[in-house]
């Protein structure tokens, strides 16, 4: 099966695949190390995610390059107010950001390129504009590119750009008005801030050069894949395209792949609202990282996905499930013969599975069909009709679907503790709520020692005890599951 994405740049969906039979070159806008990630900027990373591992699963190997924008007006402003330079601001929240994805499962690009270490790169490209006369320099000693010289403006967005003014200039590095107006492509030094010695003059790269320098770095002169959220679309990957294609006369990116933006309880997600999460902000309020996770790529990648409360508990309990059962078909004695039609319905949700990943990275019909899968499973669980044939075909299939789903295996107790130890440090404990504070008192193996503890207790008929020790266990969030298979117990 042929994996066919959306392409913006076409509006169509086509088929994915390297251009030359290599590696499969992707470039994805990585974070602007200023602030913590927030749950919509996660959305886009983990939908990145999604993609490169369903390439993988189709054995397609990703060249993965994600930037980190380590100098650009927020970060430049935010050091000044903190009263440091961009070099110490910028560490603590790209570890932090790097931590996140960890915490979400997220694999890593296999090139992380930050834009402070690639700036003779962007001069180079700079001048190569400006031999072409696509750049021009300003009285202040800044470089801009000059619009009005690549036709193709407004491509990407389907914005309508013919009445362009050649010389109308912006110089912040974000903008969301429609006007096309020339932008900065080096910024000339100003009082007090960060800058760089070079043949353009003392100063610092405008933001947009710094991905097509280091995309055409370390992936040539066209990618297959550039992908970002859809807020980047306009003025951001436009601008890419101007200035790439411009400097190499080439096609830029085969394939662009933009995340919807995502809504808090279906309103926008803003600190003004109140609606505003980081993922430490959840895991302090006792939400599991895979829930998270889960939620964030249930809704395909195209859709706006409207993210709830109410979701992430039916995530909990959906992850839950998935975990149960695959303990289930590990454990259990295997029938004597194959089951034939359990046979024929694995195979046929794992062609849905795979088909819906496929299909424009449908992630809504691909876990539709593993919990298809689960019903049919459990049944036959039930019935003592699941052979060790079924069994195998079943675990492998629950292992494709972990190779992009990543949610199966629990370390959500690790990042909770985590995110506790976390606040600690910053004076932020106050954050946590109570189910999550009260887990600090109990390590794994406390839990289990009490665990056990209630088990003796059951066996020697003290039930008063037992029913004692599951009551403080529940206190502290912790929950115990009997069942014919054993004792199991989980946080909350």
């Amino acid at each position: 099966m042929t994996i066919r994405l959306f392409n913006t740049l076409t509006g169509k969906i086509e088929d994915l695949a390297p251009i030359d039979g290599k590696p499969f070159r992707m470039y994805a806008c990585g974070p602007t190390v200023y602030d913590y990630g927030h749950i919509g900027n996660f959305r886009t990373f983990l939908q990145v995610d999604v993609l490169r591992r369903v390439l993988r699963l189709k054995g397609i190997e990703p060249q993965h390059v994600m930037n980190i924008t380590d100098v650009d007006d927020k970060i430049i402003r935010n050091a000044a107010i903190a009263g440091v330079s961009i070099s110490e601001y910028t560490p603590r929240f790209e570890n932090a950001f790097f931590e996140d994805l960890d915490a979400l499962s997220v694999e890593k690009p296999e090139i992380v390129a930050r834009a402070t270490e690639h700036i003779p790169a962007m001069v180079s490209m700079i001048e190569k504009l400006a031999a072409e006369d696509c750049a021009y320099k300003t009285e202040d000693g800044s470089w801009y590119f000059r619009i009005a010289k690549f036709p193709g403006y407004g491509k990407l967005s389907k914005k309508d750009f013919s009445g362009i003014t050649d010389g109308a200039r912006v110089d912040v590095d974000e903008y969301d008005k429609d006007s096309a107006r020339d932008f900065a492509l080096w910024k000339a030094a100003k009082p007090g801030e960060h800058r760089w010695e070079t043949p353009l003059g003392a100063g610092r790269p405008g933001w947009h050069i710094e991905c097509s320098a280091m995309a055409n770095e370390y992936l040539g002169e066209t990618l297959d894949l550039h992908a970002g959220g859809e807020d980047l679309m306009f003025p951001h990957h436009e601008n890419e395209i101007a200035q790439s294609e411009s400097a190499t006369h080439h096609c830029f990116a085969r394939h662009w792949f933009h995340v919807r933006f995502l809504l808090v309880e279906g309103r926008k997600m803003s600190k003004s609202e109140g609606n505003f999460y980081t993922l430490r902000d959840l895991l302090l309020k006792g939400y599991k990282a895979s829930a998270i996770r889960m939620l964030l790529i249930s809704v395909p990648y195209r859709q706006q996905l409207n993210f709830t409360f109410e979701g992430l508990a039916g995530e909990t309990g959906a992850i839950e499930r998935l975990r149960t059962f695959r303990e289930r078909v590990r454990n259990a004695k295997p029938a004597t013969e194959t089951n034939i039609a359990l046979t024929d319905e694995t195979a046929r949700c794992e062609k849905n599975f795979l088909d819906g990943l496929c299909n424009d990275l449908n992630t809504a019909e691909a876990r539709a069909a593993i919990f298809d899968l689960v019903r049919a499973g459990n049944a036959a669980l039930d019935a003592g009709t699941m052979g060790a044939e079924n069994a195998a075909q079943i675990l492998g299939v629950l292992k494709q679907f972990d190779a992009v789903f990543a949610v199966l295996d629990d370390h959500d107790a690790e990042w909770t503790r985590f995110a506790l130890d976390w606040a600690e440090r910053e004076g932020r404990l106050d954050e946590a709520s109570p189910e999550v504070l009260a887990q600090r008192s109990l390590s794994d193996e406390q839990i289990q020692a009490l665990v056990d503890e209630r088990t003796r207790a059951k066996k020697t008929r003290n039930f008063a005890r037992a029913d004692q020790i599951r009551n403080e266990l529940a206190e502290k969030g912790i929950l115990i599951e009997d069942s014919k298979d054993g004792v199991r117990w989980k946080r909350k």
